[in-house]
């Protein structure tokens, strides 16, 4: 079955596993999903990633989540901003400040994936994928 949005169902994954407590997620890898998960480890969001190659199988990503004590994880909100039905463009000038700096905004610029103070400090803008906190 294909899927529409597959950023969208990540980070629902990511959202559903926190909520539920889990060490870890399991979802399909893409090169996107790997992108997102090495700027989200450099951020400091989660402890790892690990892409699995199965036999027969599709190609997995699994995310090692960050927890500070077993109730508190580093990741406390996902968003997603750009959807299929209503794409999200910004300008260097106008990328906004996830919780007043607090979190970060991801975004695909022609550089390729890179948070909002990266993209600010090269004046690029691109499409605003999601913002994490």
């Amino acid at each position: 079955m294909s899927m529409t949005d597959p950023i969208a169902d990540f980070l629902a994954r990511i959202r559903n596993a926190i909520l539920a407590r889990h060490a870890e997620v399991v979802a399909p890898s893409s090169k996107l999903k790997q992108q997102l998960c090495v700027l989200l480890k450099n951020e400091g969001y989660i402890a790892g990633y690990d892409v699995r190659d199965k036999e027969g199988a599709a190609v997995e990503i699994v995310v090692k989540l960050r927890w500070a004590d077993p109730r508190t994880n580093a990741i406390t909100g996902l968003r997603r901003r750009s959807r299929p039905g209503q794409r999200m463009y910004v300008r260097h000038g106008t990328i906004p400040k996830v919780r007043s700096g607090l979190g970060i905004a991801i975004l695909s610029t022609s550089k390729g994936l890179m948070t909002d103070r990266a993209a600010r400090k090269e004046g690029l803008g691109g499409e605003l994928l999601c913002e994490v906190w």
